[in-house]
């Protein structure tokens, strides 16, 4: 009899134990499972640019629902900040970006903090001189995305455009 009550009782645990697993892997509302990118990357694929000139472009990006980024200039100094980058040596230089002014958005943990965050989509107006010819560059942005409860590490994605110099 003590047997079986050890057995019922153990049996009890591990269903509980299978339970919190199986509702740590959940996609209820309100909890930030991330199956895919945080930022997507959306357009534009080519552009077509006077050789030697200053051209503006406008790059446009998602950020997955329920998650935010920190914006170019967060509010504080141990936030990590939106940056985009073009490499050395690819052809084209990037002379500016400009970034949106962030979101307001309040801790529900601590609602006397306020950050500056990007959330749904957004763009980043860059200027750039690309010399004559086709160039494949491969941009990056930088970025930390969060839930409403934790951060992300931080990552860089490719922000992939061909430039064509005529």
């Amino acid at each position: 009899m003590v047997d079986m009550k050890k057995q019922l009782v153990a049996g009890a645990f591990l269903l509980g134990i299978a339970g919190l697993l199986a509702y740590g892997q959940s996609d209820l509302p309100g909890r930030s499972i991330l199956k895919g990118a945080a930022v997507e990357y959306l357009f534009p694929e080519q552009v077509t640019v006077t050789a030697g000139k200053l051209s503006d472009v406008t790059l446009h990006f998602r950020i997955a629902q329920g998650l935010h980024i920190n914006s170019h200039a967060p509010k504080d100094e141990f936030l990590i900040p939106t940056t985009f980058s073009i490499p050395d040596g690819s052809g084209v230089r990037l002379d500016k970006a400009t970034y949106p002014a962030g979101e307001e958005f309040t801790l529900p943990l601590d609602p006397s903090t306020k950050l500056g965050v990007y959330t749904g989509e957004f763009t980043i107006e860059v200027r750039i001189v690309a010399a004559a010819g086709n160039h494949l560059v491969e941009g990056k942005l930088r970025y930390q995305a969060c839930d409403k409860n934790a951060c992300l590490p931080p990552k860089t994605i490719p922000v992939a455009i061909d430039v064509i110099g005529k």
